[in-house]
């Protein structure tokens, strides 16, 4: 068993003092949808933080593919026109429920927001329920 469980801690607890710095220094919450949401439809004078915290996300994953490319070595599940689909379904579902889970599931549950707790156990259901459905239909392994 190791240390696997400290890794999920020690992740979390660097979550949440990026998202909690994120709020204090620029007054954001860090919803990943909303910030790229900014940069398709840009505000004056409100773009480049949101370019440099996209560049931020990309130079990380890429920096971890180099340094430890195991980590990221997964087979994907399903047929790749199911992750487009789904891909699609979840940015439609981020414009509904007006944020993605880092905004409402990190941000918005740890200040306490009745709006984002109710979001946070929809998007958790749907994940589960679409699991679910994929399995019984064979769509997924």
């Amino acid at each position: 068993m190791g240390i696997e469980w400290a890794m999920g801690y020690a992740g979390g607890v660097v979550i949440g003092i990026a998202v909690s710095l994120m709020l204090l220094w620029n007054g954001r919450v860090t919803g990943v949808s909303s910030i790229v949401y900014g940069v398709l439809v840009p505000t004056k004078g409100d773009l480049a933080w949101r370019w440099y915290f996209i560049a931020g996300l990309l130079i990380g994953g890429l920096s971890l593919k180099v340094t430890a490319p195991e980590l990221l070595a997964a087979e994907l599940q399903t047929n790749s026109w199911i992750g487009a689909i789904a891909g699609i379904l979840v940015g439609f579902g981020a414009m509904l429920g007006g944020g993605c889970t880092s905004g409402h599931g990190v941000c918005g549950v740890s200040r306490v927001s009745p709006r984002s707790i109710v979001a946070t156990i929809v998007f958790m259901a749907a994940g589960m329920a679409a699991v679910v459905l994929l399995r019984k239909t064979g769509l997924y392994i």
